[in-house]
């Protein structure tokens, strides 16, 4: 058996678990059959009484199923097989006469997650490598191993509909506390745990549930709680995502009918969901992004130990704490004392959150923030390699910036500036180095957007580049590459949209209604709230620069509304109010008083659908744009980067699969109309005409 390696002591079974040439197990295809070979020899040999499933691996159980399996299966028919097969073998493991302890150490994720929950008994370790989740949803499918039922079994309703709903990370002591796992350790103790167990087996005891608990625990709790959960499933995805419904579907059956009816609906569900397009978009964008990784961290040999951070602000404070998160020491610097001083209580704050819900200890807390290093002096900011600036949005300021670290530091320093938008060209133009320059758009809030935008010039070293490339790979992000130019790719196509949400204000629509068909189509938010959430002033500084200039060299004109709501102060939630009001207590309501800058308060209802191809299609159409002019490198860079950075539908596989699945003729016909309609900003690009007129995909 490849993946497996048993050995027998004194009556104890240890079933090591080691994938061979892969840093961690999954279970695959070939690791069931292992394990149904397994379970042969287990139930035959008489001379054992007990087996203990353990990993070789240094930080993971089982990592989860093997995504590539699911992308190789060409039916739902194929799919609902492998299901109903684990399942079988996964029951057969539970009904075992001989208990199996789970010792468990590291990931422990979806399909391995069921494999732990169909053990007898659960040992796992306190390590912060340590975590229990069922991500399957995010594939836009539903655990296919029993997860539906044992987690509901093992905890609680309300506990194992968050854990399946969210595809959230569980955490050791969580775990326990809500009967996940039966018993905790420290990690050099685990293996002794588990002899332990399996020569003395305790029986585990049912979780005591709490009066609230035992209260749901009856048919018509039940009821109330999954009707509510439905409720809050489709106000949070509008019914583009099947698989939380599907999920919902089983767990009720289970409750009702029994656990075989369960893990029979469940195993139908997986495949009919499998066949969805959704899945199979989702499934892209997960292995798209384990490829983005491996691809552009192919040459590790640019990096660095430390980072000198410039700017203690909102963006400052949070790229410091993912570098510090993952092993850089940081220079934190700030001409402004107080500002230092809140960057390290954000920071805090953040690790102390973790502290108090187990994911971190208060000795790894203070170990990390043992690494930011804070000053006021120009001159200790040399001491790293890498420097990058997160000041405010002004050229003048980030010039003098990159002059002083170039007269101060060493030649082969490299300077980063987190820039928005500001052309990477014009803040080299004075540069005695510019090769060294390098753009690292971070997303707000840092430690939690996964994506991070390279910019780089004709002139940007492959050094400067890669270093970049390779430090926000560590610190957690995707990284994707991109031309430099006005706005870069993310924040161009966001301006495109949000400009044409304005635009549609204009012509009466309803703010709600704005925002709810932008919701309906697949964001997470809506443009205007979006506009309140990033600061209206924001918006209205990129307008009125290079980016504003380019759209204008277009014959696109631009909006001057949005420059009037910021001198009325009027900045969306940072000043209390923008397109929205937002009290101290209670729910953001919509600002009718901010219709008089929109022709009046008297709306109309617009079609949701004209809504949605106005604001959805300009900026499809502007992400051809982009890659027509090379700022893309490739279509699938477009589509990570619009679906991590901006919020596009990632049931959609992203802008270019959209365009592929609507079709490039019905998209430039459209645009055609509206163009006819508006003006010229609707204009398909030409690269899109193209592929319409030849019938052409942009995913081959």
């Amino acid at each position: 058996m490849a993946n497996f390696e048993l050995k027998i002591n004194n009556d104890i079974a240890t079933i090591w678990m080691d994938q061979p040439g892969s840093e961690v197990n999954t279970l695959s295809v070939a690791m069931l059959d292992d394990f149904r070979n397994l379970l042969d020899t287990i139930e035959k040999n008489n001379d054992i009484k007990a087996a203990i499933l353990i990993s070789k691996k240094a930080n993971c159980f089982i990592a989860g199923a093997d995504i590539k399996d699911f992308q190789r299966m060409e039916s739902s028919e194929e799919a609902e097989k492998l299901s109903r097969e684990g399942n079988q073998i996964l029951t057969r493991l539970s009904q075992l006469k001989k208990p199996v302890i789970a010792a468990i150490n590291g990931a422990c994720l979806g399909g391995g997650l069921e494999v732990a929950m169909a053990c007898h008994y659960r040992i796992a370790t306190t390590d912060e490598k340590t975590v229990f989740g069922l991500p399957e949803m995010k594939l836009g499918l539903l655990p296919g191993g029993g997860g539906t039922q044992r987690i509901i079994k093992l905890t609680s309703l309300r506990y194992g509909l968050d854990a399946l709903l969210t595809g959230k990370n569980i955490y050791p002591y969580s775990a326990k506390k809500n009967g996940l796992v039966d018993e905790l350790i420290h990690k050099e103790g685990l293996y002794q745990a588990a002899i332990k167990q399996a020569q003395n087996p305790i029986k585990r005891r049912p979780k005591k549930q709490s009066l609230l608990d035992r209260a749901l625990n009856t048919s018509m709790g039940r009821n109330y709680v999954l009707k509510k959960a439905r409720e809050t499933v489709m106000r949070k995805t509008r019914g583009n995502y099947p698989a939380p419904l599907k999920i919902l579907d089983c767990v009720e059956i289970g409750l009702e009918d029994g656990l075989q009816a369960g893990l029979e609906a469940e195993s139908m569900a997986f495949g009919e969901l499998h066949g969805t397009s959704a899945c199979q978009n989702l499934i892209r964008l997960f292995l798209a992004m384990q490829d983005n990784k491996k691809l552009k961290n192919n040459n590790k040999t640019e990096n660095t130990d430390a980072i000198t951070m410039i700017g203690a602000g909102f963006m400052g404070a949070g790229i410091t704490e993912v570098s510090i998160k993952n092993g850089y020491q940081v220079i934190l610097k700030d001409i402004n004392p107080e500002g230092i001083a809140s960057a390290l209580k954000t920071i805090w704050d953040d690790f102390t959150k973790l502290v108090r819900n187990k994911a971190m200890t208060a000795v790894d807390r203070d170990r990390l923030m043992a690494n930011i290093k804070t000053t006021t002096d120009d001159d200790a900011i040399c001491d790293a390699d890498l420097i990058i600036e997160a000041v405010f949005e002004d050229l003048g300021l980030k010039q003098k910036i990159l002059a002083d670290v170039e007269k101060r530091c060493k030649k082969s320093t490299v300077f980063a500036s987190n820039t928005s938008s500001l052309p990477l060209a014009d803040i080299t133009a004075n540069s005695n180095n510019p090769n060294h320059v390098v753009g690292m758009h971070y997303f707000s809030p840092v430690p939690k957007m996964p994506l991070l935008e390279v910019i780089v010039t004709d002139k940007t070293a492959k050094k400067a580049r890669q270093m970049a490339i390779n430090v926000g790979i560590k610190q957690g992000k995707t990284v994707v590459v991109v031309k430099d130019g006005p706005g870069f790719y993310t924040t161009r196509v966001l301006s495109a949209m949000t400009h044409e949400a304005i635009k549609v204000l204009h012509d009466g629509a309803k703010i709600e209604d704005i925002d709810n068909a932008m919701k309906d189509w697949g964001f997470p938010v809506g443009p205007l709230a979006l506009m309140d959430e990033v600061g209206i002033d924001v918006g209205a500084h990129i307008a009125r620069g290079a980016l504003g200039k380019m759209f204008l060299n277009r014959g696109i004109e631009q909006d001057d509304t949005v420059q009037k709501l910021a001198e009325a102060k009027l900045y969306g939630r940072k000043s209390g109010q923008g397109f929205y009001r937002y009290p101290k207590k209670g729910k953001k309501t919509v600002n009718t008083d901010i219709y008089k800058y929109f022709g009046g308060e008297e709306r109309q209802s617009m079609d949701k659908t004209i809504i949605q191809n106005r604001i959805g299609l300009i900026f499809v159409n502007e992400c051809v744009h982009c890659l027509e002019e090379g700022i893309l490198a490739d279509v699938a860079d477009g589509d990570l980067a619009a679906i991590l950075g901006l919020g596009f539908p990632p049931f959609t596989g992203g802008p270019f699969r959209y365009i592929d699945a609507r079709g490039a003729s019905e998209i430039t016909e459209i645009l055609n109309n509206l163009s006819r309609q508006h003006d010229n900003r609707f204009e398909p690009a030409q690269l899109l005409t193209n592929k319409a007129t030849n019938n052409e995909r942009f995913y081959l």
